[in-house]
């Protein structure tokens, strides 16, 4: 299995964009300002490119809808340096993104705390850089829906210019404020000019291919940030992600297939980053309009992976997850009869993982108590008996599996 880390940054970016639910470019806004900001300071172009990707990935930490509102409401609150700390923590040990680590465990410090610590000096300004641009983006994010931006910048110029020394490095405001004198560095900020920069930051990157490893890795980074969202996602990805492999093996799968469903389980949720906190953790049934919500989130896993050249397959198990037979499943109401095996199987390990986890509301059923609930479903049509003998005929491996 190979892919291009380049795409999977960018999809990254697109995960993490879900969380601010109807406010969708935030980092990648960061990343725009960022890099030209950096351009502005004389910094090596290899270094404003990092600054772009730091950018749109320094929220990584994110996976709350309530930190989201925390973070584009408020300049600054108590519990900012959570999510810093949380995004150092998931890429320290990343090899490919693990100099983003450092300016991510301080974008929300400030600079004259900065100036006490033992940092780099590069690594200080990177991370108050990113601090800067990202708070210009929040007094900023009130006027992106009405277009009015222009008229609030120097009110926004204002309110950064009378923080330096004590929120930011002077060198970082004098840059700031000279380019953001101009219409041109507001306009790159709507959604038309943000992708445009995308695509031309993509175009002229040096490729640098990922593979089984790597892509395993990654895969275990995005699903450590949905399993974060909430108690009740917690380690869900893993243990779907374990039981799909065991499955597949045992019926006959090849190796490379099982590392492809292996990744596609870690990332079969990545779409639940964008429901709300208070409808994922609801306790009781849902009602009609977050039954709605909730059937967003297999597309919006779909619409993240599709990006990614070497995913395709992988893309479709993930969105896939939900199908039944006779496509009364969603979103795409595909009669899971003619779908791949693999994507079948992520669906049976899927649901069985559900029932035997402990929730915050619920003990985990046991294997045989779950093994009674999956029948169930299956004299109801809605899965197939093949791949259910093949989890009651290994219920202990498939237990130790979805706990791991």
């Amino acid at each position: 299995m190979e892919a291009e880390l380049h795409h999977i940054i960018y999809a990254l970016s697109d995960a993490l964009d879900l969380v601010g639910v109807d406010d969708v470019a935030h980092g990648k806004r960061v990343g725009v300002m960022a890099s030209a900001c950096a351009e502005v300071l004389g910094w090596e172009p290899a270094v404003c490119d990092f600054m772009f990707e730091l950018g749109m990935l320094h929220d990584i930490g994110v996976s709350s809808t309530r930190t989201h509102q925390h973070l584009v409401a408020e300049f600054d609150w108590v519990g900012s340096q959570e999510h810093a700390i949380l995004g150092h923590d998931l890429l320290v040990d990343f090899v490919p993104l693990a100099k983003m680590a450092l300016p991510i465990r301080y974008h929300h410090t400030l600079w004259a705390k900065l100036q006490t610590l033992a940092l780099a000096p590069e690594i200080a300004l990177q991370a108050n850089l990113v601090y800067l641009t990202d708070r210009v983006d929040t007094l900023a994010a009130p006027y992106y829906a009405s277009h009015a931006v222009l008229f609030h910048a120097d009110g926004i110029r204002a309110e950064i210019a009378r923080r330096v020394d004590s929120h930011f490095a002077p060198e970082l405001v004098r840059a700031f404020m000279e380019i953001s004198h101009t219409e041109a560095f507001w306009l790159r900020l709507e959604p038309r000019a943000v992708d445009q920069c995308l695509q031309q930051q993509l175009a002229h990157a040096q490729p640098i291919p990922a593979h089984g490893p790597e892509i395993r890795q990654v895969a275990d980074l995005f699903a450590r940030i949905v399993d974060a969202k909430s108690p009740f996602t917690a380690r869900h990805s893993h243990g779907v992600a374990r039981l799909s492999r065991l499955l597949a093996q045992c019926m006959g799968v090849s190796a490379e297939q099982c590392d492809k469903i292996e990744v596609a389980g870690l990332l079969h949720d990545l779409g639940k980053l964008r429901v709300p906190d208070e409808i994922l953790e609801k306790p009781g049934a849902l009602d009609a309009y977050e039954r709605q919500v909730i059937h967003t989130h297999s597309f919006e896993t779909f619409q993240i992976l599709r990006s990614i050249l070497g995913f395709e397959e992988v893309a479709l198990w993930a969105a896939y997850h939900h199908e039944e037979p006779g496509g009364s499943g969603y979103p795409f109401h595909v009669d899971a009869q003619v779908l791949p095996l693999e994507a079948r199987i992520l669906r049976v390990a899927d649901i069985f993982q559900a029932m035997v986890q402990d929730r915050p509301y619920r003990a985990g059923l046991t294997g045989p108590e779950a093994m009674v609930f999956m029948r169930t479903l299956q004299t109801e049509g809605r899965i197939e008996g093949q791949i259910l003998d093949v989890l009651e005929s290994h219920l202990d491996e498939a237990m130790s599996a979805a706990h791991a």
